[in-house]
């Protein structure tokens, strides 16, 4: 989401958007080879079979959350650009 769309988001919809941001960052940490045991996180060890499907699973479950605030976001997006029409 840009800046430019910040004033029209609402901050309901900002805030889950970054919620999920947060939480892909988290997973994508998690699969990292690097130790984010400091941060809380347990690793995702995506080299294995179970962790590969544990990892395909956690990025299905994030397109399904986005799918509703995609959606959001293009309606705020096209009313913009509406009103952007008949100014």
């Amino acid at each position: 989401m840009g800046v430019r769309l910040g004033p029209v988001v609402p901050g309901d919809v900002l805030l889950d958007c970054f919620e999920l941001a947060r939480d892909v960052r988290y997973v994508d940490m998690q699969a990292s080879p690097y130790d984010v045991s400091s941060y809380g996180l347990s690793p995702i060890a995506v080299e294995t079979p179970e962790g590969k499907s544990e990892y395909a699973s956690r990025q299905r479950e994030f397109t399904h959350r986005a799918a509703p605030l995609r959606e959001r976001l293009i309606v705020l997006c096209d009313a913009v650009l509406a009103l952007r029409e008949t100014a």
